[in-house]
Parts: C-alpha cells; sequence; structure tokens
C-alpha cells in the first residue's frame, strides 16, 4: 500500500500540559489549546482542547469549517441554531459549519475536545456590525 503521509507532517507525542495556551479573544474566560494542528505540519484535522472558567463562554457566532466535541468536564448551556442544548462529560456534539452557536459556562472549568478541519476559518460574531 502506498504511503500517502504528507512529506511535511512530524511525529509529535507530547505531554498537553507543554502545548501553549491561547486566549480566545471572541469569548469570556475561554482559553484554547491546539493539542495537535499546523505545527506538525499538514494534517487532515486539527485537535484542540477548550476550557471555558466559571462565568466563561463564547457569544453566538459561525464559523466556516464543522465542529466534531466531546465534553470532558464542567457543564455548559450551548445554543446551536435555535435550540439550547444543557451539555456535561460525556456529551459529544456536532455543529455543521455556518451555523451559529454559543457557549454559557454552567459550572466551570467547562472543558471539551474539539476537532476541525485543518482548512481556513474564521470566527464571525452574529449580530456584530
Amino acid at each position: 500500500m502506498p504511503d500517502t503521509t504528507p512529506a511535511d507532517a512530524r511525529p509529535t507525542v507530547r505531554p498537553a500540559a507543554e502545548v501553549p495556551t491561547v486566549p480566545v479573544t471572541a469569548g469570556t474566560g475561554t482559553a484554547m489549546h491546539v493539542l495537535v494542528g499546523p505545527a506538525q505540519g499538514r494534517t487532515s484535522f486539527a485537535l484542540r482542547r477548550f476550557i471555558m472558567q466559571p462565568g466563561g463562554g463564547m457569544p453566538l457566532h459561525t464559523n466556516l469549517v464543522e465542529h466534531q466535541q466531546y465534553v470532558l468536564r464542567g457543564r455548559a448551556r450551548i445554543t446551536i441554531g435555535d435550540t439550547v442544548h444543557e451539555v456535561a462529560a460525556d456529551h459529544t456534539l456536532f455543529i455543521p459549519a455556518g451555523v451559529p452557536h454559543s457557549y454559557e459556562v454552567v459550572e466551570g472549568p467547562f472543558e471539551f475536545i474539539c476537532v476541525v478541519p485543518d482548512a481556513p476559518d474564521k470566527v464571525t460574531l452574529v449580530g456584530a456590525c
């Protein structure tokens, strides 16, 4: 079987605690770790961990790429489209590209894994000028 691994892909093993934390400026009390992504070269997906502190969250927004999420701990109220969901550890979410969604921490820290295609993305706040 031919090797289809991109030439610039770099195998990586490291403790998640060594991954830099990046504040999410569109949110409140929200930070992200890109656990696997562009630093490993060309990949198909980016694996990210979000941590939202008590009282934190993200306003209603859209993205150009889909989101596949798995909740690790805490509880949050997540709006997807017109539906509000109460989620906690072991819940999974699928948010299609372009669908408005928001996060409101109910019990923090709220932490989840988010897998997205390794493709250009843009956060657009809904209702923002």
